[in-house]
């Protein structure tokens, strides 16, 4: 069916008149008839009686006439559509994090987001940092936040974002709460241990091993972060995580740091992409995600 006619057609059964149809159209009355005379024929049915000044529609063109509003419908449905999924205003963004960020950085920027872009559903997957990266290597994430990490990959572009203070901290009625002290003083605590693998617990011992220090006694291990500061909050022993991670706890006074100078050590957060161009959503987020700290 010649669509281009139909659409003549529809804004002919619409207005009742052929000289209203060709005005909107802008396009002469003899094309807006040649147009729909060409449409009969190739349907094999009249659509149309002419009636003095407009027209009167036969029953096959009554029928014709619905479904091409239907018709048309959709297409100005489907053109809008597309429409705002390239300006980014609808569509789906999937973010891939590891803990740390998915905790403590992301959530103010998918709120600040979400009250602009309503319309854009948002998948948050809390993961490990090599699955974060997989699953943005597989298309399975827009965006992957990776803390702990400011490895390069072949198929990926990295930004670095955040740098992440680590830290040692105590109950605040610990002998060390608040002081000063060496980190061979520090590591004659007992430790809570985080899961082995974790990013703080590797820096840990590499710290050991940097300044040629036996590692601390693992009071407790861990496999999670919320367990771990949970015990140091009740009074015992030590751990060595991330600023953001404790800071709102040392502000209540529920934690205290301890000042280790030899443990100047950082935890840096890194954004990947996929090196090709990000859907307009996710460009978006990715905009407001690295002017956060910026």
């Amino acid at each position: 069916m010649n669509l281009h006619a139909l659409r003549f057609f529809a804004k002919v059964a619409e207005t009742g008149s052929v000289t209203l149809a060709s005005e909107l159209l802008r396009v002469s009355q003899p094309a807006v008839t040649a147009q729909i005379k060409r449409l009969e024929k190739e349907l094999g049915i009249q659509l149309w009686i002419p009636q003095g000044r407009g027209v009167s529609l036969t029953e096959a063109g009554r029928m014709l006439a619905g479904e091409a509003q239907r018709l048309f419908e959709l297409e100005q449905r489907i053109e809008m559509n597309l429409e705002r999924l390239m300006q980014g205003l609808s569509g789906k963004l999937q973010l891939a994090a590891t803990y740390l960020p998915a905790n403590f950085l992301l959530p103010r920027t998918i709120a600040a987001y979400k009250q602009r872009y309503p319309s854009v559903e948002i998948e948050l997957t809390t993961t490990n940092s090599s699955q974060a990266l997989e699953l943005l290597v597989h298309f399975k994430a827009d965006i992957a936040v990776v803390g702990g990490s400011d490895a390069e990959h072949p198929l990926l572009e990295r930004t670095s974002w955040v740098k992440d203070d680590m830290c040692f901290v105590v109950h605040p009625g610990h002998r060390l709460a608040g002081a000063e002290a060496t980190l061979a003083d520090m590591l004659r605590e007992p430790f809570i241990f985080r899961e082995e693998g974790s990013f703080s617990r590797e820096q840990l011992l590499a710290l050991c091993r940097l300044h040629h220090l036996p590692a601390p006694a693992i009071g407790l291990q861990m496999n999670g972060l919320h367990e771990t500061l949970r015990v140091v909050m009740e009074g015992y022993g030590a751990a060595f995580l991330s600023s953001l991670e404790t800071e709102a706890f040392v502000a209540r006074n529920e934690l205290a740091k301890v000042h280790v100078k030899e443990a100047q050590l950082s935890n840096p957060i890194s954004v990947y992409t996929r090196k090709e161009p990000l859907p307009p959503a996710a460009r978006h987020f990715l905009d407001d995600l690295l002017r956060l700290f910026r």
